[in-house]
């Protein structure tokens, strides 16, 4: 792997392979793995709060034998009070790899310069490489393997769990289908680097045929009143029921990075369903970061 993990654009397929490989030993065997973060600090900031983020980094390093340690943006005036090079510097004094979650890209971009330690992208408002890195994950699980399979994201294809999907689903085999309305397609900068890959604006003809059905939530809580009713209206028809489900495959499954809404981007029925894989998928976060993590540390 490089230094850093910031986006997956330039993580080689079987570097992937790798990790997933890696993620379900640990995940297998967890006390074989007890000591392998043992005398190294995590240091997790975080501009936008996350229960799983959070979680699955601080226990996961935990249960390695490791240590985490939690600031928010408040406490350390991340780009205010000195710049985020700087920050990054005098982090790499103390820490052995920092993991950060925020707004810009260009935020964790200026992070990683100025680190001397590994860097982690925790999430940006362009991609989010560990959540898709732990969908793989739930995706091998789920289905023996990867090569060949048809993935689906349907409603707000510009968010950044669509982009990295976009970004990496190529190098494993797995073709994507985006269904969105006009205006809520992926960004240019994502589809520059993304291959194998179908756009539409028809919710059925990008679900058909699909092993894996993925949703994410519509609204985020800055989102004024009145823009939320817009984007409801526009995405409405990309809502995940069971009657879309039908148009997949009968073994297809359903995959949502959390927090869901029930009765906006799906129905409960579906996230509640049989074809529902949502909770394993938010487990698999915390094993898939530990092979990261491991993988970065040079310690695997």
């Amino acid at each position: 792997m490089d230094e850093d993990l910031l986006t997956l654009d330039s993580l080689p397929g079987d570097e992937i392979l790798e990790l997933i490989t890696l993620a379900k030993a640990i995940k297998t065997k967890p006390g074989d793995f007890a000591d392998a973060m043992q005398g190294k600090t995590l240091a997790m900031i975080f501009q936008k709060p996350s229960l799983r983020t959070r979680v699955s980094f601080e226990s996961g390093a935990i249960k390695m034998g490791g240590e985490a340690i939690y600031l928010s943006a408040n406490e350390i005036q991340l780009g205010r009070g000195e710049t985020i090079a700087d920050t990054g510097r005098c982090l790499s004094r103390y820490v052995d790899m920092i993991m950060a979650r925020v707004y810009e890209m260009a935020d964790i971009e200026e992070l990683a310069e100025g680190a001397t330690v590994p860097v982690i992208n925790g999430l940006s408002n362009f991609n989010h490489p560990c959540q898709t890195l732990s969908d793989m994950l739930t995706v091998s699980e789920k289905k023996g393997a990867l090569k060949g399979l048809k993935f689906a994201f349907l409603g707000d294809c510009g968010n950044n769990t669509c982009h990295s999907w976009l970004m990496s689903a190529h190098k494993v085999g797995i073709q994507v289908a985006c269904g969105f309305p006009k205006g809520y397609g992926p960004d240019e900068a994502a589809l520059a680097k993304a291959k194998d890959f179908k756009l539409t604006n028809d919710p059925k003809e990008a679900i058909k045929g699909a092993d894996v059905v993925y949703t994410d939530t519509w609204m985020s809580l800055h989102i004024p009143e009145a823009e939320r009713k817009k984007r409801f209206s526009a995405l409405k028809p990309y809502q995940v029921t069971n009657n879309l489900m039908s148009y997949a495959k009968k073994d297809a499954i359903f995959m949502h990075c959390l927090p869901a809404h029930r009765g906006e981007e799906m129905t409960a029925d579906v996230i509640d369903g049989p074809q529902s894989v949502v909770f394993d998928q938010a487990e698999n976060r915390m094993w898939m970061q530990n092979a990261i993590m491991l993988k970065l540390l040079g310690l695997r």
